[in-house]
């Protein structure tokens, strides 16, 4: 029973932060909330949590990571890939050494391998916290999908660098061709396994529903195991279970605009998902603040460990560790504008610096961060104590909690006013596809009674009703490109059972047609999905049975 009521206090706390959040006007950014709420239930509560990393990173990162990787526009990611790459893995391994060595300088009772694995713990941005932060703050497109697709990436490299630490650690070895094929391995072999297996288990129960039916709640179930599985799988043979998760999400959303699930089917599912990650996204964050006390219980052992430095300096290491992350960031990301070189040209002339800054300061840690610390081994190889280990758990923790601030504070400042680089506008884009789903739709409805011999007059009229409806919207949009288009479905109350017919017609006929330009590559998978889940919400309601007086 104890473990139960965790969960429900858990799951009330998750509630109550978001309305404590929006109490605030949203001044305080969400996960400083939830974090403040967890650490009061820690200090009150009957009970504490003890948190296993193991067990942490196996509940709660494959179904985020998946459904970040899912939801991700896949384009933005490949107009970017460059850029999210050099973060995800350049600046890893610059913040690592950047921050290494002078953390030993700082801190010379610590040794070297330990400061490099403080490095590797605090180096990897944290998908879940980034996202947060900036969901009141208005982010330019481009620097939101580049925040987005670095901590969906870096957690591989901050988790093989932390490995390599503990490893020169307890052997007092270090070997760099060794290290640079563990990386090449875990890298490589976590996508490819996470990718053929959302692939194979798409096409199974694909092949299963064509034989016995489709079942709704049964293909939820299998889309909330495919995380896992490909988390498990890929952990189990070596490989980095983190972007076996990230890139089963990223086949998923290919997968899933073939539409070859049912409507009721992808809006249920999509309800779940977004309940999920609702709910995750906040434990996660109360979690991290019910550790902090237990983790502050520990900071005189921690500074007795030192040796001689106070309360206050231990404080002080934390600071500097936050803006040395920050500063790095800004000198990696001021690097990458200055070498980018658009279409062969000369250097990119003017640089934006407060972007820079604000995504020096965007690069927040989160509860990876924590469990990455907390994960280090109680003891070496010989049986004696991990140096530094609650030196290395209390100063993570610090740096989660005034990275969060920081950003916080920093923020809504740096983006108030700010002009965004030109980015390319998806209007046209939408309006062209609409305007060609609204043609397949009048094709559809055309083909079929041309098929009919001799048909009814109420068929006639319902084809009339229906051909007249498309036939408006696709006046509108032609003749307002600028215009969001009108939704001219409803009327169905006492519709007869040919316009219900024409009219689910005429709908799938506008998702095939959505499907068709997205395997083509003329639209964008997030904005395939867009337009599916409008033709998903029309087909239900024409599929539910009419209601009756």
């Amino acid at each position: 029973m104890h473990h139960f009521y965790i969960v429900l206090v858990l799951l009330l706390g998750v509630v109550v932060s978001h309305w404590i959040a929006g109490t605030l006007r949203d001044r305080v950014a969400l996960p400083l909330v939830q974090i403040a709420l967890g650490a009061a239930i820690g200090l009150i509560g009957p009970f504490s949590v003890t948190l296993d990393p193991e067990l942490f990173f196996v509940l709660f990162l494959p179904p985020l990571l998946f459904l970040d990787g899912w939801r991700v526009p896949t384009e933005d990611l490949s107009d970017n890939a460059g850029t999210v790459l050099s973060l995800a893995f350049g600046l890893v391994f610059f913040t690592v050494l950047g921050i290494g060595y002078p953390l030993h300088i700082l801190v010379p009772e610590m040794p070297l391998p330990v400061c490099f694995a403080l490095a590797a713990v605090v180096s990897p941005t944290d998908v879940v916290a980034a996202g947060a932060m900036v969901a009141n703050v208005p982010v330019p497109r481009r620097m939101l999908r580049i925040l987005q697709g670095e901590a969906l990436f870096n957690d591989a490299s901050g988790l093989v660098c932390l490995r390599l630490a503990v490893a020169a650690t307890m052997t007092g070895a270090f070997h760099f061709w060794d290290a640079l094929a563990e990386l090449a391995w875990t890298a490589i072999g976590g996508v490819l396994i996470g990718a053929a297996l959302t692939w194979a288990v798409s096409g199974a129960k694909t092949w299963v529903s064509s034989q016995l039916g489709e079942v709704t709640s049964t293909q939820i179930i299998i889309s909330l195991l495919v995380p896992y599985g490909a988390y498990l799988i890929a952990d189990g043979a070596g490989c980095s279970a983190v972007l076996a998760a990230v890139s089963a999400g990223m086949m998923m959303s290919r997968l899933e605009v073939r539409g070859i699930t049912l409507p009721m089917t992808r809006l249920r599912r999509t309800t779940v998902w977004e309940t999920l990650q609702f709910t995750l996204n906040g434990i996660i964050f109360l979690l991290l603040g019910e550790q902090l006390p237990n983790v502050l219980s520990h900071i005189n052992a921690s500074v007795a460990e030192d040796g001689h430095r106070s309360l206050a300096w231990l404080g002080g290491c934390i600071a500097v560790i936050t803006v040395a992350l920050a500063l790095l960031r800004f000198v990696w990301v001021t690097a990458i504008i200055r070498l980018r070189r658009p279409g062969g040209g000369a250097l990119r002339p003017r640089t934006n610096w407060r972007l820079v800054a604000a995504m020096s300061v965007a690069g927040v840690r989160g509860a990876v961060t924590l469990a990455g610390a907390m994960s280090l081994p109680l003891k070496g190889y010989d049986g004696a104590a991990f140096p530094a280990r609650d030196v290395v758990i209390v100063m993570a923790a610090g740096v989660i909690v005034t990275s969060l601030v920081l950003a916080n504070l920093a923020l809504p400042r740096l983006l108030r006013g700010v002009t965004s680089p030109v980015e390319p506008d998806g209007t046209k884009a939408a309006l062209e596809a609409r305007i060609q789903a609204t043609q397949a739709a009048l094709a559809a409805v055309a083909t079929a009674g041309a098929q009919r011999a001799n048909p009814q007059t109420e068929f006639i009229a319902a084809a009339a009703l229906v051909t007249g409806d498309y036939q408006r919207r696709l006046e509108h949009l032609s003749g307002h490109a600028e215009a969001a288009p009108k939704d001219d479905r409803g009327g169905m109350e006492h519709a007869r059972q040919d316009e219900r017919t024409l009219r689910l017609l005429a709908l799938r006929a506008e998702r095939a047609a959505v499907i068709g330009m997205a395997r083509k590559r003329h639209i964008s998978n997030d904005l395939a999905r867009t337009l599916m889940r409008e033709t998903d919400l029309a087909e239900t309601y024409y599929l539910s049975p009419p209601e009756t007086a």
